[in-house]
């Protein structure tokens, strides 16, 4: 019994130092960012939608406002060659390896209760993170070979 307990308090504390450096990522998160650029891993002219919702030419410029206490967002396009607007989604980051600080980060589209009218979630890569910038990659398969959408997001205000 004694080991059932022992092991319980040191799974819990292993827990709890692994989702630190996710708490602090969050905290830098927070607030509100631009996409600056996107670019990709090859060279050439390539059309790419983001997030089910359009080019992602449209997305240069847009601004993204994080909620990590409710891992809730919004993301504004205001290219006015593309379809205008706020929309919603909800976050999570999740840490996948503690000694590379390598994050997956899951955005899912929603309506503007928050809940999700597709089901459908986009995972990025959070390649990097600071206080004042942000990228994110996204591998897909273009004719069969990995193919790298890179998102550079700059800090507007917290």
């Amino acid at each position: 019994m004694k080991k059932i307990i022992l092991l319980t308090i040191l799974a819990t504390f292993l827990i709890s130092c692994g989702s630190k450096t996710v708490q602090e990522s969050k905290k830098v998160i927070k607030g509100n960012w631009a996409l600056d650029a996107i670019t990709y891993s090859e060279t050439g002219n390539f059309n790419v939608n983001l997030l089910s919702d359009g080019n992602a030419d449209c997305f240069i410029g847009s601004t993204w406002h994080f909620i990590p206490n409710n891992n809730t967002g919004t993301y504004n396009v205001s290219n006015s060659d593309c379809v205008t607007g706020e929309r919603y989604f909800v976050f999570t980051i999740k840490e996948m390896d503690s000694e590379t600080g390598l994050y997956d980060f899951l955005l899912k589209p929603t309506d503007e209760k928050y809940k999700s009218e597709l089901d459908k979630g986009y995972r990025f890569n959070l390649k990097a993170l600071s206080k004042s910038s942000m990228k994110w990659g996204q591998t897909v398969t273009l004719e069969g070979k990995p193919f790298e959408v890179i998102m550079d997001f700059s800090k507007i205000t917290e």
